[in-house]
């Protein structure tokens, strides 16, 4: 079985292929909760392809993943103000056909037992389809 090694980016040096992290600002998120719920959201993305065979996970590296697998992982941080705009994005990238993902958290450690939508992923897939939903939002 071949492993992805740390070095596999070299092999890759375009940056054609991109994760966005958005977050909801409107809930002024601890910076470690942000940084989960923006973790749980990538993960979800990227794994959302992957079969469970045994005890092993098989994600196909087609055309999405695949370059960003094994190149450099490129992900780039944003913000919206609350969550219509959050749910926006996420139907956008859905009826686009992007990977994406929708985070909401059970709300146990914060947001008073609610669960609330926190974070969405877009991509891996093309710069050019993530930025068609993401490129205009804020650096977060």
């Amino acid at each position: 079985m071949n492993q992805i090694s740390d070095t596999s980016y070299q092999h890759s040096n375009e940056r054609t292929h991109k994760q966005v992290i958005v977050i909801r600002k409107d809930l002024k998120m601890r910076q470690g909760k942000s940084v989960a719920q923006g973790s749980h959201a990538s993960m979800r993305a990227a794994l959302c392809r992957g079969r469970v065979e045994g005890n092993e996970l098989r994600i196909p590296l087609d055309a999405d993943i695949g370059p960003w697998l094994l190149g450099r992982f490129t992900k780039v941080c944003v913000h919206v103000p609350d969550e219509a705009a959050l749910l926006d994005i996420y139907n956008r990238a859905k009826e686009a056909g992007l990977p994406c993902a929708l985070i909401q958290d059970a709300g146990l450690t914060e947001f008073k037992g609610v669960p609330t939508h926190t974070a969405v992923a877009v991509g891996p897939s093309l710069n050019e389809a993530v930025d068609r939903i993401t490129g205009e939002l804020p650096l977060l």
